[in-house]
């Protein structure tokens, strides 16, 4: 249902739909978690370019800092653009603590 769209008053208040994704990239010791969060805008600036991804894990930070995104007119698009960005640069930053899972994966035994 695309009802939502109609809600917004002025395209200059930018109202969109989020839709989130995640993905773990490897890098040289061992793998970080990245986010993805794609907008759906209700009224694009561009007629074609209604989908924006973006993902909160900054790359290649040793050279020139990187922060994967993507634009299209569909969500597929956006976020097929965002991950061939998220996968063409390496993640040099700090070591991320390996925390708990925020997943619903098992706990792993210790005995």
């Amino acid at each position: 249902m695309e009802d939502w769209k109609f809600v917004e008053k002025d395209p200059s208040e930018a109202l969109a739909r989020l839709h989130f994704f995640s993905i773990k990239k490897k890098h040289a010791s061992g793998e970080v978690e990245a986010r993805i969060t794609v907008k759906e805008f209700a009224s694009a600036k561009t007629t074609d370019m209604k989908f924006f991804a973006v993902a909160d894990l900054e790359l290649n930070q040793k050279t020139a800092k990187f922060l994967p995104c993507g634009w299209a007119e569909t969500l597929m698009g956006a976020l097929t653009e965002c991950l061939r960005n998220l996968r063409k640069f390496e993640y040099e930053g700090p070591e991320l603590s390996a925390g708990p899972s925020p997943t619903c994966d098992p706990p792993q035994s210790t005995g």
